[in-house]
């Protein structure tokens, strides 16, 4: 039966409206982006296929393409559109953190990491340049590797710092393997980076290491 002949009080969309998205499954909540099914299918009954063949959402927001397009009824409008959700809801985090919340709501840290980091399928190294009172300047990847090792060189980071007038930094890194317990070498190279950019006055306040939905905090777990 199409959502449409579903009692008014029943369908997705009005009960979003009636008791706000908590109230709704991840199925209904991706139903109302869907907005329509496919011959035979519901919106809700597709997402349901959808969350299923991924395994995750996790996993479906990172699919790409070729993918996504493998279920029936789904293609690259879209896709374009559920990157473009994906993306606003990056900026939307991003502008919370540049308002000063980066220590006030480390979850907000956490989660701006997750969409950023959680999906690549190679190792990237971002730095989050804070000003004076913690508030976001600019997130940049200044290191990319291979699914195993990323190159990270002190030196950028502090000519990035200072280029930044950045009074703090969070370094992040993921790791594709899909283990968020960070290596030696991350400790290693955390201190490096500490010893580094404490000679420009430049504090690291955390080295998050992220995994799919998790994240490690170094700060959290006394390694800065």
């Amino acid at each position: 039966m199409g959502i449409n002949n579903w009692p008014e009080q029943d369908r997705p969309r009005e009960r979003l409206i009636a008791g706000g998205p908590r109230a709704l499954s991840s199925a209904e909540l991706l139903a109302v982006f869907l907005r329509v099914g496919v011959r035979g299918i519901n919106a809700v009954k597709l997402a349901e296929n959808m969350i299923e063949h991924f395994g995750s959402l996790n996993a479906l927001f990172g699919a790409s393409l070729a993918e996504f397009s493998q279920i029936n009824g789904l293609g690259p409008a879209k896709y374009a559109q559920l990157q473009a959700v994906m993306e606003l809801a990056r900026r939307a985090i991003g502008e919370q953190l540049q308002c000063g919340q980066t220590l006030g709501s480390p979850e907000a840290v956490k989660l701006y990491l997750r969409m950023t980091l959680s999906q690549r399928a190679h190792e990237s190294f971002v730095v989050l340049f804070l000003d004076v009172k913690n508030r976001l300047i600019v997130s940049e990847e200044m290191f990319r590797g291979t699914l195993t090792h990323t190159s990270v060189y002190p030196c950028e980071v502090v000519k990035a710092a200072l280029r930044h007038n950045a009074a703090g930094v969070m370094l992040a890194h993921n790791h594709p393997s899909g283990t968020p317990e960070p290596s030696e070498s991350d400790l290693v190279l955390t201190r490096a980076l500490v010893q580094a950019l404490a000679l420009v006055d430049v504090r690291i306040l955390d080295h998050f290491v992220v995994a799919g939905p998790h994240v490690h905090s170094f700060a959290e777990h006394g390694q800065l």
